[in-house]
């Protein structure tokens, strides 16, 4: 995506030692031990909706939620494997009064030290992440998130970008350093606690990727996993473009297949996507190669995702039929690929759009674009459909200059959210 397209549960607070508090009382006072007291807490059980705040116990311990959320069924969120959404206040006695309706599916004996890596099976709104819109949380005027996610339906996003600052370390837009944020984590954590989830994507066409800096698979892993860590995340998109594609791919495939190893080695899955630019024929030869080369590294990529826009003119009249081209293309590729049938190879792609003016001047998105694109995902049951971005979902101001494709809107006519409406409707 243009540098123009330039972001997830929420921050953990440090685990509190509970010792003794003292209580006054009118004959003195007395040494209470607030942990065993608070043993009375139900047991943490799977398919509860808890919220921040809230205390329960699990392994004899006593936790309390730091934000609301769903323990997902399968999904391993019990408290001692998720210090992003529970914080720790120490071993306690006494028998919990409710026990769990659900045996917990992951018992660890000593939490991990990583956050979990499986989303929830069935998020609210149905379907898993299958509408999620890309958004830049620092650059680019971006829109209050909870403002979005009520006024057009949507729960996903991917957020743009994290790239290198300097010396190999994962930062958002100008400078800002992902462990020291806390104004996307904050927002993250909004997404959350309203049902949603994100994703976070690094690179974008003007980006000093952490892939071309960081100077080996395992310390382009790390940058990786402290991103992971630092947000709880479940999902990372990876958006080469530019001098990064088919580039240094033996530091970038190998970085992910730590991350997937590692995930695997601790019983959960973490959801990989690759991004891709179209041309009028589909993959580029350096899409292609991207492709063997994880394939040959043994990264497996939930998906791959298409920008179809930004590939200039096809023998479309229209911008509904020139993405059909393109998608059809693309799919076929992927039966060459993979030896998919047509069902299997459009599952493995997502398709993203591009609402109003795109960077090249042959190419326009309408509302009624989208609306047609979406009964075209919806009949082929493409993994995800998606748009860049939700930062351009609102009209130009007239009266002050802009861009051929703004950032920060889209150049034609149209009312807040429309085009994040249409593509929140999907749900594969």
């Amino acid at each position: 995506m243009r540098a123009r397209r330039r972001i997830v549960a929420v921050i953990a607070g440090a685990a509190c030692a509970v010792g003794l508090v003292v209580a006054f009382a009118p004959s003195g006072y007395a040494a209470i031990n607030a942990a065993a007291v608070a043993c009375s807490a139900p047991a943490w059980a799977e398919g509860n909706t808890y919220t921040a705040g809230q205390q329960v116990t699990y392994q004899g311990h006593l936790y309390t939620a730091l934000v609301t959320h769903t323990a997902w069924p399968g999904a391993g969120w019990n408290p001692a494997s998720t210090p992003s959404l529970w914080r720790d206040e120490g071993a306690c006695s006494g028998t919990p009064t409710t026990p769990p309706t659900t045996p917990p599916t992951t018992s660890p004996t000593t939490p991990p030290t990583t956050p979990p890596t499986t989303p929830p099976t069935t998020p609210p709104g149905g379907g898993s992440f299958k509408a999620p819109v890309y958004f830049m949380p620092i650059e680019n005027s971006p829109q209050d998130v909870g403002t979005a996610m009520s006024a057009s339906g949507v729960k996903y996003f991917n957020l743009a970008f994290v790239n290198d600052i300097g010396g190999c370390t994962p930062g958002w837009g100008p400078g800002l350093p992902v462990s020291s944020d806390t104004r996307v984590a904050s927002l993250i954590s909004t997404v959350r606690a309203r049902g949603g989830d994100v994703s976070v994507s690094f690179g974008g066409y003007l980006s000093n990727e952490l892939g071309a800096s960081c100077g080996s698979a395992s310390s382009l892993a790390n940058a990786y996993q402290a991103v992971i860590n630092k947000y709880g995340l479940t999902r990372l998109d990876f958006d080469w473009e530019g001098d990064d594609i088919d580039a240094n791919m033996d530091v970038r495939m190998g970085a992910l297949r730590i991350l997937q190893d590692n995930a695997r080695s601790a019983g959960r899955q973490l959801h990989l996507t690759l991004t891709v630019p179209m041309t009028t024929i589909g993959f580029s030869g350096s899409d292609t190669d991207e492709i063997n080369q994880a394939k040959s590294h043994g990264v497996t990529f939930d998906l791959i995702n298409i920008m179809a826009f930004d590939y200039g003119l096809t023998n479309a009249s229209t911008m509904t039929d020139s993405v059909k081209l393109v998608a059809t293309a693309a799919k076929n590729q992927m039966k060459t690929l993979f030896g998919y049938d047509d069902a299997t190879a459009y599952a493995h792609l997502g398709l993203q759009l591009m609402n109003g003016h795109t960077d090249q001047p042959s190419e326009l998105f309408l509302q009624s674009d989208f609306t047609n694109l979406l009964a075209y995902a919806r009949a082929n049951h493409f993994g995800w459909l998606s748009y860049w971005s939700l930062n351009r979902d609102r009209a130009c101001d007239p009266s002050v200059p802009h861009n051929w494709a703004d950032g920060t809107c889209s150049s034609v006519s149209q009312n807040d959210w429309d085009f994040t409406k249409i593509v929140a409707q999907y749900n594969g």
